[in-house]
């Protein structure tokens, strides 16, 4: 048996999952492989789309395959995220990280050597999976193996920071490596940081996983498998094809199967079998006002990004590189805050919250008024602050939303937590993007110009918004102890 060590912000008080042989700096070199092999994932979200030009001349592709390259890849990630998180917690979670992280990395050697266009959309849709396995470990990994309080807001503050770069180093190195080489790099890149993360997480990732026996729920599997593709499938297509019947159908038909999958669920914990979802999580304020929030935000966030492609690409003829260089003004208001997320999330993380929307909704307001001023004659210079402070504001949110959401979950639920919170992020960005492209396009082509960007922003704007609202729901700081109540409000 392993001896505790104490906890370090309340003296002799032990907290689960530390040891002293797991203490000191081994745990943050684990948490540096496992955000290395998410920040791998983020990046292939969006990395592919500056390639896909020169991807479908090379292959062959027709538009339509262009699309599924993308879209295979997003909708087998949103359906593995849940059943991913759990397996964590049954199964342990380094173990079925590196299965992950194996899994991603052959997926992306066969992406890179695809000679045709189903080769490539089959091992994209591989990727896809295997990263809704990985990812869910690595909050899995903060919420059991991280103290509460400061140590547990930097590890997520340092999540936060990453999933920020993430999201416009994709376009950025697409830009360069499919400028300055082939676009087959894009995929082989993988191949090395896959297998160091490996590497890494055999040496230095600590195995954890529920103290009670668990097994899959397998036909909860299958009905949230079946929720998320019947959402998914006609936010990623239906705009594209000009949102057919089907579409509407099916979305429509989400909401029934979720509440089957809800009762089902519940039923499965009344008779102490292990639900693939704990229902009783949903009961605690922290988690499911958390989970609205993100995903409100989530689809401010997408829209936002979506919308400056479109309009910069299509109205100002910019390349993707002088994009992703001028979206790097977001990345570095993040960046700015990780100190003041560090030092104060544990203990006003809902005022934190609350302001960072403000000056999120703020700045995209700046941002949709120089659209509307400059029009044709915008560039990067007027861009860059309005971008600058919203990341400041996405800074102050995304590392301290995501510690309340999680802060008081059972250990032994981690897992199944993370992937519940990480489905609504993507179905949450999902929306945001057939929304952003409903409102941007208006149905006819003609209108995918630059002055359609200031509606859309405003879209935004309000989403934001929206969320400064609903963040004093939220407890006004992470739980005392894992698994323990969280703070009132």
């Amino acid at each position: 048996m392993t001896e505790q060590i104490a906890h370090p912000d309340r003296g002799a008080a032990p907290y689960p999952g530390a040891t002293r042989e797991y203490g000191g700096r081994v745990r943050w070199l684990a948490l540096f492989v496992v955000l290395l092999a998410t920040f791998m994932d983020l990046m292939d979200v969006t990395i592919v789309g500056v390639a896909l030009p020169k991807i479908q001349n090379d292959l062959g592709a027709a538009y339509s395959t262009g699309q599924w390259m993308v879209a295979g890849y997003a909708l087998s990630y949103a359906l593995t995220l849940v059943t991913g998180g759990r397996l964590g917690d049954i199964a342990g979670r380094r173990k079925v990280f590196m299965t992950g992280v194996a899994g991603f990395t052959i997926a992306s050697a066969v992406a890179g050597a695809a000679l045709t266009p189903s080769m490539l959309i089959t091992a994209r849709v591989a990727q896809g999976a295997f990263g809704g396995v990985m990812v869910p470990q690595v909050m899995s990994v903060i919420a059991t193996q991280f103290a509460p309080g400061r140590e547990r807001t930097t590890a997520f503050s340092l999540y936060g920071v990453l999933l920020g770069i993430a999201q416009v180093s994709g376009p950025v190195l697409g830009g360069v490596l499919t400028g300055y080489s082939a676009w087959r790099m894009i995929f082989y890149i993988n191949v090395p940081i896959g297998i160091f993360a490996l590497i890494g997480a055999a040496r230095w990732m600590k195995e954890s996983a529920s103290d009670h026996p668990l097994r899959l729920d397998i036909p909860g599997v299958l009905l949230i498998g079946a929720a998320s593709l019947l959402l998914c499938f006609p936010l990623v297509q239906g705009r594209e094809q000009g949102w057919p019947p089907w579409s509407v159908a099916a979305m429509a038909a989400a909401t029934p199967m979720l509440i089957i999958f809800v009762w089902y669920e519940r039923r499965r914990e009344r008779r102490n079998t292990t639900p693939l979802v704990p229902t009783h999580l949903f009961a605690r304020r922290s988690f499911s006002a958390g989970l609205i929030l993100m995903i409100v935000l989530f689809s401010g966030v997408s829209c936002y990004f979506m919308l400056l492609t479109w309009a910069l690409q299509f109205g100002l003829g910019w390349t993707p590189l002088h994009l992703a260089i001028t979206s790097l003004a977001w990345p570095a208001g993040i960046a700015c805050t990780a100190q003041l997320t560090n030092r104060h999330g544990h203990r006003h993380g809902r005022r934190l919250v609350g302001t960072g929307t403000t000056l999120m909704a703020i700045g995209t307001a700046l941002l949709a008024g120089v659209v509307a001023r400059y029009g044709n004659g915008l560039t990067s210079g007027e861009i860059v602050p309005c971008m600058f402070l919203s990341g400041l504001g996405m800074g102050l949110t995304i590392p301290i939303l995501s510690n309340l959401v999680l802060g008081d979950v059972p250990a032994d639920d981690a897992g199944a937590a993370s992937g519940v919170l990480n489905s609504v992020v993507q179905i949450g960005g999902a929306m945001g993007v057939a929304l952003a492209g409903v409102i941007f396009f208006g149905g006819a082509r003609a209108q995918a110009e630059l002055g359609a960007a200031p509606r859309t922003l405003a879209y935004c704007v309000a989403v934001f918004v929206l969320a400064g609202l609903l963040s004093p729901l939220l407890p006004r700081q992470a739980a005392a102890l894992p698994g323990g109540p969280a703070v009132q409000p």
